[in-house]
């Protein structure tokens, strides 16, 4: 079992940045990978970007790409998502999630995760 904790979320300008955080209370954080996933108001929830244990291998959604970047310290359990240039449309509330691999892969599907945060809003002023 593993619990995270998100916060970060904020109202920002089109252009601004703003970086999340997600604390994993786990003494294994090493056997997850994690992943950042986003809901806007009626819509469903959608991969944003996701990480490997190590932190080597990363995947993003296209719309992000350049722009989000996912890291993690595993020496403080935390797992991070710096949003640069950001724009209206990443209005959302954002979701870390866990999953246990033993493998050295991410993952970017939402049922591919069994552990989530409560989420934090994000909203981007145009």
């Amino acid at each position: 079992q593993v619990q995270l904790v998100e916060s970060g979320g904020a109202l920002v300008q089109a252009g601004g940045s703003l970086r999340l955080s997600c604390v994993a209370s786990t003494r294994s954080f090493t056997t997850y990978a994690m992943g950042w996933f986003r809901q806007a108001p009626g819509k469903e929830r959608e991969f944003v970007a996701a990480i490997d244990w190590s932190g080597e291998k990363t995947h993003y959604i296209g719309s992000v790409k350049g722009r989000f970047d996912i890291s993690r310290d595993n020496a403080k359990n935390t797992l991070y998502l710096q949003m640069d240039s950001l724009k209206p449309e990443d209005t959302a509330d954002y979701y870390c999630a866990a999953t246990e691999d033993y493998s050295g892969t991410y993952y970017v599907g939402v049922y591919e995760y069994d552990f989530w945060g409560q989420g934090t809003q994000v909203t981007v002023s145009s």
